[in-house]
């Protein structure tokens, strides 16, 4: 027998995850790729100040929790809160913006502060029901969104009264975006009259603008990986320990899959997965698809999974113009996520 036989592969469209309100807020911590993130081990790009100047100002922004107190004859005071409530990291994919606010968040007193992504949050709202979601998050010194990106009018007024009721009561923010805050929307879409809430939201964050290169395509070039179907079986287990599971499916059946299962649950689909398997990948032109893709993709990456492919690159799957449209940036990182995922995998074509 060999060492290959002894893993052991599943279909990602056999499982169906769930979570309830109380999996969601005890999930809300950074994903295992920056569970030990600090400002230190941030490398800034010497190319690249805003990087260097984006470390000294949220490290004054942790250190600035707090309230104020008169502390008598042997009192103590410490130090207030000053300037805006939130801060929010706009920059391109790949510059580190999402290890800063990981940083941020181990930094930050506690002992109640969350970390997550929009969709996380905006699940939490769905299973709890707002005010019930606005008073399991009030109290919280910090709460950390990454990945800012509104899809739609709804998402925008929902996010926009939840930070609003939570920066009244006191608690801070920090979220991560590809777009300034006063731009989210542009190029997306037509709905003029939802702007202002977008404004309004802005207007509760300290905007720092993190230039640079991408830091995935810096220590990996070229593009995704594509194993050829004789050498996918081997591929798909090489070099991996006995009893790792793995999963295998074809690229239609993980989308029609994906369909089926809410995003926020899309990390459950790869818990405990130790290599990714996509057989037969080809061009989208849906794009509800393409944007579920990345949101699958955002959470493969943040579980570090290795995807081992045949058909065409996984690069080369937005098709239809899309990543000359408004969603161009989500495709973008998700082309960069990719490329590192399946470069990881050490599969050689």
């Amino acid at each position: 027998m060999t060492a290959a036989s002894t893993q052991r592969r599943v279909s990602l469209t056999e499982r169906t995850p769930s979570s309830d309100a109380h999996a969601i807020i005890a999930g809300l911590t950074p994903p295992p790729q920056f569970a030990n993130a600090t400002f230190e081990s941030y490398r800034p790009d010497p190319d690249f100040a805003s990087q260097a100047e984006a470390v000294t100002i949220l490290t004054e922004f942790a250190d600035s929790f707090g309230i104020q107190r008169g502390g008598g004859l042997f009192g103590r005071k410490k130090k207030a809160p000053v300037g805006q409530p939130g801060i929010y990291l706009d920059g391109g994919f790949g510059v580190g913006k999402t290890h800063l606010l990981a940083s941020l968040w181990h930094r930050a007193p506690g002992p109640r502060k969350y970390f997550g992504t929009f969709i996380e949050y905006t699940s939490l709202v769905g299973a709890l029901g707002y005010q019930q979601a606005v008073q399991a998050l009030t109290g919280a010194t910090l709460i950390c969104i990454d990945e800012f990106e509104l899809d739609d009018p709804g998402d925008t007024m929902l996010m926009t009264r939840l930070l609003g009721e939570l920066v009244a009561s006191g608690t801070r923010i920090a979220a991560t975006s590809n777009t300034p805050p006063g731009a989210l929307g542009e190029g997306r879409f037509a709905a003029a009259d939802f702007l202002r809430e977008i404004q309004a939201m802005s207007a509760h964050f300290r905007t720092l603008r993190i230039d640079g290169t991408d830091y995935r395509r810096r220590a990996v070039t070229g593009s995704c990986i594509v194993t050829s179907g004789a050498e996918y079986s081997a591929a798909l287990t090489a070099g991996l320990a006995d009893n790792a599971e793995v999963s295998d499916d074809t690229f239609d059946a993980l989308l029609a899959h994906l369909q089926t299962v809410h995003p926020s649950r899309y990390a459950g689909l790869i818990e405990g997965i130790s290599r990714l398997g996509l057989r037969d990948v080809h061009e989208l032109t849906d794009q509800t698809r393409a944007l579920q893709i990345v949101a699958f993709i955002d959470r493969v990456y943040d579980a570090q999974v290795p995807i081992v492919a045949t058909g065409i690159a996984l690069d080369q799957i937005f098709g239809d113009g899309m990543l000359e449209g408004g969603y161009r940036k989500k495709y973008q990182r998700a082309i960069s996520r990719m490329i590192a995922l399946t470069h990881a995998a050490g599969v050689q074509r």
